[in-house]
């Protein structure tokens, strides 16, 4: 469905992407993540006809857009602030595309009551933009960009101006609904959380470049480098030497997966695989904080020496602030990093 062969787009002489290669399969759905300043928005604006490229091609369906308004690209694009007509009621709102692609009014209101039942707000039509909530305005925008039947839809941080606990519920939807929809989605957004429920597919980006890209479980179980662990939210990572299947560290000797790299590295150990006992049962740290994270409670350690380790807890396990405990490492929750 989507190409992008070599795409680079420079601002000076910074390459805010940079010979980037991606591939979007029929069907899929692929989040982009990455911090600020990483390029995931250019992409997005690269593929859809509105920033051009200095470099490299962008293909849709095998034919090459350069040149290609993107108005004739056949995409639907969704932004984050929704863009919504005030002066248009929902059904107007819906229906612009439409309008714009010379569909009749018969068929038009049809394809309208369809999407409004479809995205959850029927007999909406009539609704003035501004009674809308946050979360029906969203829907509003999703249906527009779903009216034309476009063959690849964009999304850029789609549910970012909603509170968590609605973004929850939306996404879950969504995917759903693309799913329903056979849609194919190419998204972009800084949101963990919302990249893993939604996709099929994980794309990380750092510097303009792609830094690591698999399914959400891939990404989450197997980050490829200390950065891509670090913006995960993994700051269990430390220095080491692997030697067999297990590595020297300030933590003492960790286990590690068969077939680990070899040599000096980075090793990560994520917060399920730090497990708490008796002072005397292995590393020797002092509980410095404990924070409620819903389903779990993370605990802050301190060791004697070394960066401080995250362990997670059930709310009846977790020791008190202050207390000494033991730590030991699964083997099943080390990861050796590639380099940065």
């Amino acid at each position: 469905m989507l190409t992008l062969k070599g795409a680079t787009v420079r601002f000076g002489e910074r390459a805010v992407l940079d010979s980037v290669d991606l591939a979007v399969a029929e069907h899929e759905i692929v989040c982009v993540l990455g911090p600020s300043g990483s390029g995931k928005s250019t992409l997005l604006r690269a593929v859809a006809g509105l920033q051009g490229l200095d470099e490299g091609r962008v293909l849709l369906g095998g034919t090459d857009q350069a040149g290609m308004p993107a108005h004739r690209r056949g995409v639907g694009l969704m932004f984050q602030d929704h863009q919504l007509f005030p002066q248009r009621d929902v059904g107007g709102n819906v229906a612009f595309g439409l309008r714009m692609h010379g569909v009749g009014k018969a068929e038009r209101d049809r394809r309208v009551a369809e999407l409004l039942e479809l995205v959850g707000l029927p007999g909406a039509g009539r609704r003035a933009v501004a009674s809308l909530s946050g979360g029906e305005q969203q829907r509003v925008a999703l249906a527009r960009a779903l009216a034309p039947r476009p063959r690849l839809l964009m999304l850029d941080e789609p549910l970012g101006q909603l509170d968590r606990g609605l973004r929850e519920r939306l996404v879950i939807e969504l995917r759903l609904l693309f799913g329903q929809l056979g849609t194919t989605v190419l998204a972009v957004t800084h949101d963990q959380g919302e990249a893993f429920a939604l996709a099929d597919r994980v794309v990380v980006m750092r510097d303009g470049r792609i830094a690591q890209s698999g399914t959400p479980l891939e990404v989450w179980q197997r980050p490829v480098s200390e950065f891509v662990a670090r913006f995960l939210g993994f700051d269990n990572v430390v220095s080491g030497t692997v030697s067999g299947e297990a590595a020297d560290t300030v933590w003492g000797k960790l286990p590690v997966p068969d077939g680990s790299p070899q040599g000096a590295g980075k090793i990560l150990v994520r917060p399920g695989g730090v497990r708490l006992g008796a002072p005397d049962s292995g590393l020797t740290c002092t509980v410095e904080a404990r924070t409620f994270r819903g389903t779990h409670v993370a605990v802050l350690l301190r060791p004697a020496e070394g960066p401080a380790l995250e362990a997670e807890c059930t709310l009846r396990d977790a020791p008190e602030e202050g207390a000494e405990v033991g730590v030991t490492f699964a083997g099943d929750e080390v990861v050796v990093l590639a380099g940065d």
